[in-house]
């Protein structure tokens, strides 16, 4: 049995958490890097690995599967990894990491990945920044991160209980896009989540770090210089 394909952009929120999941169960694996912003996740390549043209993907000795929250769940019981990343007879525990990761998309990235976008994009392509928006994400991320912080995180230390899950690198990954754009006041601002970043984080070094130089650093290095030249 070879490695498992990877199909990723280190620029993509979920495919950072995939990466990093994979680094820190030893899952061996080799990275197919899909430029998202040259677009060849549309290209008749990738398209024909996989027809929904979206990152991440992983190719497992034939069997190709997109979308990271079915990529946890499916690693999770194929390499028979820590129980606490995604347990598998602990019911009330995997429901509630389920739980997040179904509200995780229409609240935490709908918001975060919106403000980043917003911000990222229309200064890298020298366009204004539509600031009505910013705002009403920023809004409606301020109420996520209090959802979060006061029912996720309600007496536990990570969001499915008391040891890190796959949702916990799901929602770090998304909150730090907002780096790059000199945006993480709006997730550390909350006490309770700002801890739990902390908590996160170390739990998962080195690998965050290894994604970083091709993820979140790069952009907020491109975003750093053009936002520094435009000053000048």
């Amino acid at each position: 049995m070879g490695a498992v394909k990877f199909y990723a952009d280190l620029r993509s929120q979920p495919c950072r958490a995939v990466f990093i999941f994979m680094k820190a169960n030893a899952i061996q694996f080799e990275l197919e890097k899909v430029d998202l912003f040259l677009g060849e996740q549309l290209q008749e390549k990738f398209t024909q690995v996989h027809s929904i043209q979206r990152v991440p993907v992983i190719d497992d000795d034939g069997f190709v599967l997109g979308e990271s929250g079915a990529i946890f769940r499916y690693l999770s019981r194929k390499f028979n990894v820590a129980d606490h990343w995604y347990p598998a007879a602990d019911l009330a525990r995997q429901a509630r990491i389920d739980e997040y990761l179904h509200w995780h998309h229409t609240n935490i990235r709908v918001n975060a990945m919106m403000t980043f976008r917003h911000i990222y994009i229309n200064t890298v392509r020298g366009k204004p920044v539509k600031e009505d928006e910013v705002r009403r994400h920023k809004s409606e991320l301020s109420k996520a991160l209090n959802h979060m912080a006061l029912y996720f995180l309600k007496e536990r230390k990570f969001l499915g209980g008391h040891d890190i899950s796959v949702a916990d690198i799901q929602a770090l990954c998304e909150l730090m896009q907002l780096d790059a754009v000199r945006e993480e006041g709006l997730y550390l601002s909350n006490p309770i989540v700002g801890a739990w970043i902390g908590r996160v984080k170390a739990a998962v070094q080195p690998y965050l770090a290894e994604c970083e130089a091709e993820g979140v650093g790069m952009m907020k290095q491109l975003y750093e210089t053009i936002t520094s030249s435009s000053k000048l």
